[in-house]
């Protein structure tokens, strides 16, 4: 592929795969292009994609993510049997995303849709991540993907839903964002606790537990502050904020 057509503003480099954030140069608009393409024109912003270059591994990813591919490359389904199938069914319906996650395996280069939002590159070592449902993209087949299931009093009061994703093991994932990432505050908690009114958490990762309380003991005092309810994170790891989002 052309690489003048476009430059890289991110890179993994993992033992059998690496992962590329591309992002295109500013491209024409015609008088057949779509609207997104002229506002995208007109506000700057430009259009990105991933590139997986596999050796001799495998990644994962989103049902119909890929654009295209080359190389020595083998195309499984990821189904898993019947029990796997219906634990997937199950995911799926809790995490909005696909039933199935095509497995890339082989020697060669992998492009996924070109979009104008944003990707996360994360590299997992033995750990689990928390993240909004929606967000998983790709990953290697050492990340386990799975539901995490939030209290049922943070779900209704925290508009967060009662099931987010969750990403364990080791090795590198990609996932999507709706800001870039450089602004992305990482907030570092050691036994600690943090309170974020809104929704404008990406994911948490370490030995940190998530509920929802009123800002203040009393009704009279969260009435009164305007706040209402914040989502509290306590214990030690990180906690990703997109304060930018909505605004």
């Amino acid at each position: 592929m052309n690489d003048s057509l476009f430059t890289v503003i991110e890179k993994e480099e993992g033992r059998r795969a690496t992962f590329e954030v591309l992002e295109y140069k500013q491209l024409p608009v015609t008088s057949a292009g779509s609207s997104s393409s002229y506002y995208a024109k007109e506000t700057g912003i430009k259009l990105k994609q991933v590139r997986i270059t596999l050796r001799q591994g495998a990644v994962q990813a989103e049902a119909g993510a890929l654009q295209f591919m080359k190389g020595d490359l083998e195309l499984k389904s990821n189904a898993g049997g019947v029990g796997g199938f219906m634990k997937k069914m199950a995911s799926n319906i809790l995490t909005d995303e696909s039933l199935f996650k095509p497995l890339y395996e082989g020697t060669g280069e992998i492009y996924l849709e070109p979009s104008y939002g944003h990707y996360l590159l994360l590299n997992l070592n033995d750990e689990e991540v928390v993240a909004d449902r929606g967000m998983f993209y790709a990953a290697e087949p050492s990340v386990q993907l799975g539901v995490a299931r939030q209290k049922l009093t943070a779900s209704i009061k925290g508009e967060e839903g009662l099931f987010q994703t969750k990403f364990k093991g080791s090795g590198f994932c990609v996932l999507q964002s709706p800001v870039p990432t450089e602004q992305i505050m990482k907030v570092q908690l050691n036994n600690e606790k943090l309170q974020v009114d809104g929704t404008f958490t990406l994911l948490r990762k370490g030995d940190i537990d998530f509920s929802v309380k009123r800002s203040s003991s009393s009704l009279i005092g969260s009435a009164t502050s305007g706040e209402g309810y914040l989502h509290v994170f306590e214990g030690t790891g990180e906690v990703w904020l997109a304060p930018t989002l909505g605004r």
